[in-house]
């Protein structure tokens, strides 16, 4: 990781968590509705992350198997760089934004 790249992590950090501990993660450009993934991410907002998880698991939606992977990689970003324990981690922050547009078009 060069020396740019690490100093924007960072703030991006401080922007999204300030001075308390914990981890992100980000999933871009998922082939899935926001609409639809907000209805997943708003089951596990605020909810203890093996709780969450087991949820995910379980969840009929389709897009409960991109918030599943998305939450581990979290879980595993904060045991592993901030050094917490699994059982004491909760969903603080969940948010769904919509990707780029895709470009269709009809041939004639």
């Amino acid at each position: 990781m060069s020396v740019t790249e690490r100093r924007r992590v960072s703030a991006r950090r401080a922007s999204l968590l300030g001075d308390q501990p914990g981890s992100f993660a980000v999933a871009r450009f998922v082939r899935v509705t926001p609409m639809k993934a907000r209805r997943v991410v708003d089951m596990v907002r605020g909810a203890q992350v093996d709780d969450a998880l087991a949820t995910l698991r379980f969840a009929p939606q389709a897009a409960a198997q991109t918030v599943y992977k998305l939450l581990e990689s979290a879980v595993s970003n904060a045991t592993t760089t901030e050094s917490l324990e699994r059982g004491t981690l909760v969903v603080s922050k969940a948010r769904v934004d919509e990707g780029p547009m895709l470009k269709r078009f009809r041939p004639r």
